[in-house]
């Protein structure tokens, strides 16, 4: 048997506004943004490897105040890069925040930076 982790689901207040938010800050690609009705769809946003966001809009009270806390304040995603200080420049420049300068550890370089609702991810070139 052959199996693989294909997309992770991800809240989101709005879906046009993350849309927007991952294509233009992070450079991800629109992969499909199907109509299920009832102001619900079907949206996967990604790279061009790895494992796909499918955009979920949060749907009632007890969803919306997991927005921007979906790992419970830890790192929620790993953004792995072929090239840390342009990657880290461009986000920069992007307005992205980080929360802390670049730093080397045994694993890669490594910063964390946070996501348009605050989930927090680690931004990783990988030794």
């Amino acid at each position: 048997m052959t199996r693989s982790l294909a997309r992770l689901s991800f809240l989101v207040r709005d879906y046009d506004e993350a849309i927007l938010w991952f294509t233009e800050k992070l450079g991800f690609r629109l992969i499909e943004d199907t109509p299920l009705g009832e102001n619900k769809r079907w949206v996967r946003i990604g790279t061009d490897r790895g494992v796909e966001l499918l955009l979920a809009a949060a749907d009632g009270p007890e969803q919306e105040v997991a927005i921007g806390n979906q790992a419970g304040g830890r790192v929620l995603l790993f953004l792995e890069t072929d090239d840390f200080t342009r990657d880290h420049a461009h986000m920069l420049a992007a307005g992205i925040t980080f929360r802390e300068a670049p730093r080397h550890e045994p694993y890669g370089t490594v910063a964390v930076f946070f996501d348009l609702y605050g989930n927090p991810w680690d931004l990783i070139e990988p030794r």
